[in-house]
């Protein structure tokens, strides 16, 4: 009993994991990576939206650029809020946090 105990913790991180990879707006569900258009178009507009700046990136060729960095707010939606990173219009991070 005590060794089952144990690897249930285990067990359910993939299931953490998966629950940032994807975000569920009514009956549509985006997944990270999708272009910021996609996101838009299945969960309508929120109810902020952030530029927060530039931030380099390197490319598979090694080449350096800079995109923006946006963030969106979703919610409250049963006393949590979303919040979606956007890193050149592309989702980069899906958090949650309930409201106060």
């Amino acid at each position: 009993m005590r060794r089952f105990s144990l690897m249930l913790p285990l067990l359910c991180l993939p299931m953490l994991a998966e629950a940032s990879s994807t975000y569920r707006c009514g009956s549509a569900l985006v997944s990270k990576s999708a272009p910021s258009a996609e996101v838009l178009s299945k969960c309508g507009e929120p109810v902020s939206r952030d530029f927060l700046g530039y931030r380099e990136v390197v490319d598979s060729y090694g080449f350096r650029n800079e995109v923006n960095v946006e963030e969106w707010i979703y919610g409250p939606k049963n006393g949590m809020y979303h919040f979606l990173r956007f890193e050149g219009g592309r989702l980069t991070e899906i958090r949650s946090k309930r409201g106060s």
